[in-house]
């Protein structure tokens, strides 16, 4: 079984620890763990790992947030990947930092890379996993919150937020969205 694995963030040094790339730092932390690297490509950067007899191909688009869709389409095109083994790995502003979230399927929530996906797949049937970041901003100053680097509290809890992540997305590809969503939509 072929998995694809979509981290969303952007691309840069400049937005390398934002809120916004809490998606490539899930991707990234995993390949870290498991001795691997990225490999540049069409539209993004992918990373192959094996686990438990599933194939997962790691996905952090280079599209820019904004244009997710382009490349998420694209390589579950180029891997024959079926729609229901994408899971998207996604910041939310909706829940507190640290949380947790996966579902099946469900609404693009404002986010403007799922909103993108969700164009370009002419869909919202598949799963995403929502890692929170908060919501400690102004009115007003939402942009500047997500394109902000972590607080020194929420950069110490970041290693077990990443972990769970990644254990989530092992779940969901050896025992299925279902079992993933029970054992892991936790708060920190």
């Amino acid at each position: 079984m072929n998995y694809l694995i979509a981290g969303l963030g952007n691309i840069g040094e400049e937005y390398k620890n934002t809120r916004h790339n809490i998606g490539f730092m899930v991707l990234d932390a995993w390949a870290q763990a498991s001795n691997i690297s990225f490999v540049s490509g069409r539209y993004g950067s992918t990373a192959e790992i094996s686990f438990k007899g599933r194939k997962f191909t790691l996905l952090k688009p280079s599209t820019y947030m904004n244009l997710s869709g382009k490349a998420v389409n694209y390589w579950l095109q180029a891997k024959k990947i079926p729609i229901e083994n994408l899971l998207v790995v996604v910041d939310d502003l909706a829940l507190p930092f640290g949380t947790t979230r996966m579902r099946k399927q469900g609404s693009a929530g404002g986010h403007n890379g799922l909103k993108n996906i969700d164009y370009c797949l002419a869909t919202d049937a598949y799963a995403r996993l929502r890692i929170g970041i908060g919501n400690g901003f102004a009115p007003g100053d939402q942009v500047d919150f997500v394109l902000g680097e972590l607080l020194l509290e929420e950069k110490r809890a970041l290693p077990e937020v990443l972990d769970r992540a990644i254990n989530a997305i092992k779940c969901f590809g050896t025992e299925g969205v279902e079992r993933a969503m029970t054992n892991y939509n936790k708060s920190l």
